[in-house]
């Protein structure tokens, strides 16, 4: 197995952490055992000694008749020395005799224990004597389990009268536990070393696999290849990451293939107008330069095809600057049914030479606070779309009406439809249902991406609603605005 020690590495910096995490465990448990064991040690002997106090004091106190036993059982287990006073009587429990000291090293430790407590000035004190060693102490513990008033005896001397209760324990030396634990830890800290190490690589090429496959592949992707696919099956993180970048792979494949068509469409489109252009101007120049009739039917042909262009590229221009969001918007207060009736006055040339028929449905009056230019561009956007897309009727019809706060505007027709599954992609620029977005009708297909956009930027409610060969309905929603 090579290793590349790369600190860049998400690898080699799982390794790291890892491996410092079990140094940092480790470190804490020779800390504590090796250079706290002697405090650890007292600490919990004080523990007990007070937890044993109070169980005798307990027991004394309820006058448990089994009080001997229980006195003699801690003293036995625990390697405690029990001892009570009063008036000058002792009785004492201490461990078996083979590990049992002499008890009367410990009687003579009874005075100062008193001493300690009368000074201290509480019902209960430890103290820690030294046994004579340099490494050996006991710990003694005196506390008052009744208070008397003292007594004068005939030779003027005062009787102590308090009952007291007083234990003893060793301190053993822990040197030699210390060194015993440094060589158990010493194998124990290599020995997790090595576990460690191994699982720290382990771990560090569980988790960076799934990273590495998603980075081989997303250099693919930033070399064109769109068909890459991420993989995931890993922890949870990793499969949201490989989701996020299929999704961001299949967005991009559709970019690119719209681009595509966006680029084929084009050059379609102007391709078609220039070559009528050229062709209608050799035939005036060859054959109709002196017929006042066929010339300007041509020059007709010529003036149309031109404006054709012309729109096809203010289309483009118009796109592009919104997808760079710099339109911005000119709000002002309008009446959108005058506007309405305005714009369809333009359409009443397709009633007269082609028999359309328009049907405008609206209340009097429509006040609302939006950007003029922009909302009439996406009314004719929408009534050229209808016109395009009737059916055999030839009828378009436009409504206006007020739903609680906002006004509805609603453009339908009789034509094909739209299947159910294509509907979300009409706000495409070139989508065209079913066609490999080929328009056969005249337009810049861009009309419905326009809308779309301009509406966006309103923030405005829109939608389509359609049948399959019933017709559609292209809506958008306004806010009512109250008169300035």
């Amino acid at each position: 197995m090579k290793i590349r020690f790369d600190f860049k590495s998400i690898r080699v910096r799982l390794w790291l952490y890892f491996l410092i995490l079990a140094v940092i465990i480790l470190a804490m448990v020779w800390f504590l055992q090796v250079y706290f064991m002697k405090e650890y040690y007292e600490e919990m002997k004080m523990r007990d000694v007070n937890s044993l106090s109070n169980a005798f004091a307990t027991a004394y106190n309820n006058e448990d008749e089994a009080l001997a036993d229980s006195i003699r059982n801690m003293s036995v287990t625990n390697d405690y020395y029990f001892m009570m006073e009063y008036s000058g009587q002792i009785l004492t429990f201490q461990p078996d005799t083979e590990v049992a000291k002499p008890v009367y090293t410990y009687q003579r430790l009874l005075p100062n224990l008193k001493d300690a407590l009368a000074s201290g000035g509480s019902d209960s004190v430890s103290v820690k004597f030294s046994a004579g060693a340099e490494d050996y102490f006991t710990l003694g513990y005196a506390r008052i389990l009744e208070k008397h008033e003292p007594t004068v005896g005939s030779g003027d001397e005062t009787q102590d009268n308090n009952v007291y209760l007083f234990i003893f324990t060793p301190l053993y030396p822990v040197d030699s536990t210390v060194e015993i634990l440094k060589s158990q830890l010493t194998l124990i800290t290599l020995f997790t070393l090595v576990v460690a190490f191994v699982l720290a690589l382990l771990f560090s090429r569980r988790i960076s696999r799934p990273i590495k496959a998603i980075t081989s592949e997303a250099r693919k992707l930033g070399d064109g290849d769109f068909n890459v696919k991420f993989p995931g099956k890993s922890y949870s993180e990793v499969n949201k990451l490989a989701e996020t970048l299929n999704t961001a792979a299949y967005e991009m494949a559709q970019t690119d293939n719209r681009q595509k068509d966006l680029i084929a469409n084009v050059s379609h489109d102007l391709k078609t107008p220039l070559t009528l252009i050229r062709s209608y101007a050799e035939m005036i120049r060859d054959l109709s330069g002196d017929d006042p009739v066929k010339r300007n039917a041509n020059l007709d042909v010529i003036i149309d095809e031109s404006d054709r262009m012309s729109n096809l590229i203010s289309d483009m221009a118009r796109v592009s600057q919104m997808s760079r969001h710099e339109t911005k918007l000119d709000m002002e207060y309008f009446d959108l049914v005058r506007l309405t009736a305005e714009i369809l006055t333009s359409y009443d040339i397709y009633v007269t030479r082609d028999g359309y028929d328009f049907i405008f449905n609206a209340p009097e009056e429509a006040l609302v606070y939006a950007d003029r230019d922009n909302i009439s561009q996406v009314l004719t956007n929408l009534i050229s779309n209808a016109v395009k897309y009737c059916g055999e009727d030839k009828m378009v019809i436009v409504s206006i009406r007020k739903t609680g706060k906002v006004f509805r505007v609603e453009v339908s027709d009789h034509g094909p439809g739209i299947k159910q599954e294509e509907i979300p992609h009409v706000w495409d620029r070139y989508y065209k249902a079913s066609s490999n977005y080929v328009r056969p009708t005249k337009g810049s297909g861009l009309g419905l991406s326009i809308v779309k956009e301009i509406l966006t930027l309103h923030k405005a409610e829109f939608g389509v609603i359609s049948q399959e060969g019933e017709g559609s309905t292209f809506w958008f929603e306004l806010d009512v605005a109250k008169k300035p």
